[in-house]
């Protein structure tokens, strides 16, 4: 299935408490929960002013749908087309 890398912009992200980051993921794991296996939240990378999540769905619009039912800001969606890591290098 693919995978995709969310960007949300959210103001001030990095000074998010970890009750408030608690809060928002409860949010989005019941979200989850609602809409059933074929979406999966794998993880997020919080910045100063972004979120950026890595999802597995089966379509954008399964990610688009997650994010407008959780009140999530999803400003940009890029599926991703290949994974790289230092192991890349090796012949």
């Amino acid at each position: 299935m693919p995978k995709y890398i969310i960007e949300r912009e959210i103001p001030e992200a990095g000074t998010l408490t970890t009750e408030d980051l608690q809060t928002i993921s409860q949010k989005s794991c019941g979200v989850l929960n609602n809409m059933g296996p074929r979406v999966q939240w794998l993880e997020s990378f919080v910045t100063d002013e972004k979120v950026y999540c890595v999802y597995i769905a089966p379509d954008e619009a399964t990610v688009k749908a997650h994010a407008e039912q959780g009140g999530f800001p999803a400003n940009r969606i890029s599926r991703v087309k290949s994974i790289i890591d230092p192991t890349t290098a090796e012949k």
